[in-house]
């Protein structure tokens, strides 16, 4: 069957659980083909294109029927819209005709082959009929207030037919349905019709003789499901038999959705070891503190599984029996072909690049995308199995863009939060991406979307605009907790909600914090002194600026390796007197894009030792492997700088912990970090440098290196109170708390306006 139907008061309208009941039938059958036919311009039909729950339609009438495109392509569909295309005389033609004409105030709004102005009755006078008449066209007044110009013998019913010859289906398979009088040329096609609940009583009364058109007792979808069982379009079982299952529930009150397990998993005899997280300062151990005291939760993540090793793939594990009694982990089971596509090189190679503002790297394969919308749908199905009824689900990062837009169609229940961990970039450049209105579309459905700093939910905010139209329902002041002017990603107000396609959104900044209890824990150790000894041994005599980052193109490594030969270039001076300690931590092996880098890299370490060195004194001294937390505590403790530059990043917990640490053992190191990371726009007290800019980088750099103790401290001590007032276990608790409030606030938004 053919569903035609109007998209105001019709399809987009009605009670929540019917419009879903409809939406679900559609995409579930696919004998239904889908026609939008409305008075819309195509540019305004689009936004909602993007939004994961409305069914995408396999044709686009609008224009009041001047323009027919297809659904998928959004292209004209040929000869039909070249035969419209002949009767158009043009708008600048119909225009000029019309310039003189009194009471005619032309509509602002996208428009194709008509022009369409606000008039009352009053205006359509003879003069304008005949001089419409004299261009050929034909006049269209409706609601009272609307005007169109349209080409000869086009309207919405015209266009339709033609359509429905054109893909040779019978009449009697076609169901239209409207609400306005506008809507009326469509039923006087001869098609099946309904008229839906609270539709226009001029409609009503022109439709009440004709016996194939129903006039549905329920509003908008409501009616369009009553019209599809009164005319056995599906047959005798009906709609409930074509719909899918979807009502299966779990029990978990919490569902944690990331793309790492709570435990780490190792083979060990040919079995499977799980050993909890070795990483002391990753948001893990605070994601499960929300599962003490007994909370019923789920934590769901993917899990390598080879069928071809004949082990038993286990869905469900316990996570820790003594602690979190009531926590499972929710395994998807994925290839190793799937995560390496997924997660090593889809999502670095395309995603990772654009994200940081590095688009011209980024490499954009449509096979990817289709994994990673199959990943995606399989991580949304195992949280619906597991999500009780209203449960709240927490999604994290970029991995898991289009979760929402399966989930929501899953569970309608669920209250679907989402933290983005990545930065997340301007609108021009995260519009370079191919997926833009799918992934925008997906984060739309979520209740609430936190970032780190406020830029960052500002550019979302931008990015949406561009998307789907969008009402700001609140603002809130940066300051004092956020730089403002003080830095490149600092910003004066932030949007706090939204409101898109009539939902609710929360939206807030919440930067992660650090567990200063763990870092303390590990300063006292008496193998953390013992090496911190025999590194004050090593050292003596030398100031020590030390950098620590992975090896990525985002990080900055080469331009400040280059920066700092300037340096002693500048200041020789400091030769013999500075050694820069880079720990850099290699990327996973399969990810080769920065072979590259890591070559440019390793001769620029060459060549300014080649250049400066001399008998007892190294002045880079370069460490290609990951150092465990416990060993990086002592060089942080050590260092007399520290010097953080990424081009672009999300945070950067790493000036975090050197702060942590200095504070805790009250030391006076100077904090030299870039202004494009994330942590710039809250670490108050910071040295700020500009890492695109090898002048500032030197300069900057020279200051740390020679700021008076008494300032050093002073910094520290603010960067210290910052640090460990906003730790992790308040960047939890700070982001649940805004997700309560948003239900709350979402709540009497959807009163309000059905009010």
């Amino acid at each position: 069957m053919i569903l035609a139907t109007d998209l105001d008061g019709t399809f987009l309208a009605g009670d929540p659980e019917n419009r879903q009941r409809l939406y679900n039938l559609i995409s579930a059958h696919p004998g239904i083909k889908l026609v939008f036919v409305t008075g819309r311009g195509l540019e305004v039909v689009v936004p909602l294109l993007s939004d994961p729950l409305i069914p995408r339609p396999d044709y686009i009438v609008c224009d009041v029927g001047a323009t027919l495109v297809d659904g998928a392509s959004l292209q004209s569909v040929y000869p039909l819209q070249s035969e419209i295309e002949s009767r158009w005389p043009g708008e600048q033609t119909i225009v000029q005709r019309l310039s003189g004409l009194p009471g005619l105030e032309r509509q602002t709004v996208p428009q194709q082959r008509r022009c369409s102005y606000f008039c009352d009755e009053g205006a359509i006078s003879d003069e304008l009929r005949a001089a419409v008449a004299e261009l050929g066209c034909d006049l269209l007044f409706s609601a009272d207030m609307y005007l169109d110009v349209l080409p000869p013998g086009v309207n919405k019913g015209s266009t339709l037919r033609k359509l429905v010859e054109h893909l040779g289906v019978s009449e009697e398979d076609v169901l239209v349905a409207g609400d306005t009088l506008n809507d009326l040329s469509m039923y006087e096609q001869g098609f099946k019709g309904v008229c839906v609940g609270e539709s226009e009583p001029a409609l009503l009364e022109a439709t009440h003789d004709r016996a194939r058109v129903l006039h549905a007792r329920l509003s908008g979808c409501g009616g369009i499901l009553e019209a599809i069982a009164h005319f056995g379009f599906l047959g005798p079982l009906g709609v409930d038999f074509e719909l899918p299952d979807i009502t299966a529930q779990g029990r978990a009150q919490l569902v944690m959705v990331y793309h790492r397990l709570p435990y780490e998993e190792v083979i060990e005899h040919d079995s499977v070891v799980r050993r909890p997280p070795s990483s002391p300062n990753g948001i893990i151990p605070t994601l499960l503190s929300f599962f003490d005291h007994g909370q019923k939760g789920s934590w769901v993540a993917w899990s390598v599984h080879d069928p071809r090793e004949g082990r038993a793939f286990e869905v469900h594990t316990q996570v820790d029996n003594e602690r979190y009694p009531n926590l499972v982990a929710a395994r998807v089971a994925l290839t190793k072909q799937d995560v390496d596509i997924f997660y090593k090189r889809f999502s670095k190679e395309a995603f990772w690049p654009t994200l940081h503002t590095f688009w011209e790297r980024a490499v954009f394969r449509e096979e990817d995308w289709q994994v990673f919308l199959k990943v995606n749908r399989l991580f949304a199905e195992r949280t619906a199995a597991e999500a009780a009824e209203g449960a709240l689900v927490w999604l994290h990062d970029y991995n898991l863009w289009m979760v929402p837009s399966f989930l929501r169609r899953l569970r309608p229940d669920l209250t679907i939060a989402f933290f983005h961990h990545t930065y997340f970039p301007s609108a021009d450049v995260f519009n370079v991406l191919p997926w833009r209105r799918e992934i925008i579309g997906s984060l739309l459905q979520c209740d609430y979307i936190g970032f780190h700093i406020p830029r960052q939910s500002e550019n979302f905010v931008d990015v949406v605009r561009g998307v789907a139209p969008l009402e700001v329902l609140e603002t809130r002041a940066c300051a004092p907790r956020y730089q403002t002017f003080g830095c490149a990603v600092g910003i004066e107000a932030m949007t706090t909600a939204i409101s898109v396609h009539g939902r609710y959104i929360g939206l807030g900044a919440h930067p992660v914090g650090l567990d200063v209890g763990r870092v303390r824990q590990v300063v006292e150790e008496p193998e953390c002194q013992k090496l911190m000894e025999e590194l004050r041994r090593q050292l003596r005599g030398v100031r020590v600026v030390l950098s620590v980052e992975r090896l990525d193109y985002t990080k900055g490594i080469l331009a400040k390796l280059l920066a700092f030969e300037a340096l002693l270039d500048a200041h020789p001076e400091l030769v013999g007197k500075v050694s820069l300690l880079t720990i850099c931590v290699p990327a996973a092996k399969e990810m080769t894009v920065y072979e590259t880098l890591l070559a440019d890299i390793e001769r620029a370490v060459g060549r300014i030792n080649g250049r400066f060195s001399r008998v007892g004194w190294t002045p880079v001294q370069f460490f290609y492997r990951a150092f465990p937390f416990r060993e990086l505590v002592p060089y942080y403790l050590m260092a007399d700088v520290m010097w953080i530059t990424p081009l672009r990043d999300g945070l950067n917990l790493v000036a975090k912990e050197y702060v942590a640490t200095q504070g805790l053992c009250e030391g006076s190191g100077a904090l030299v970090l870039s202004e494009f990371a994330g942590s710039a726009a809250e670490l108050h007290g910071a040295l700020l440098t500009n890492p695109h800019d090898p002048h500032d980088l030197r300069d900057t750099l020279y200051v740390g290196l020679t700021l008076g103790k008494a300032e050093r401290q002073a910094r520290l001590r603010e960067l210290y109170a910052t640090v460990s007032h906003n730790d992790i276990q308040r960047w939890g608790d700070e982001f649940l708390q805004a997700v309560r409030d948003t239900r709350q606030a979402s709540a009497a938004f959807l009163y309000e306006a059905a009010s």
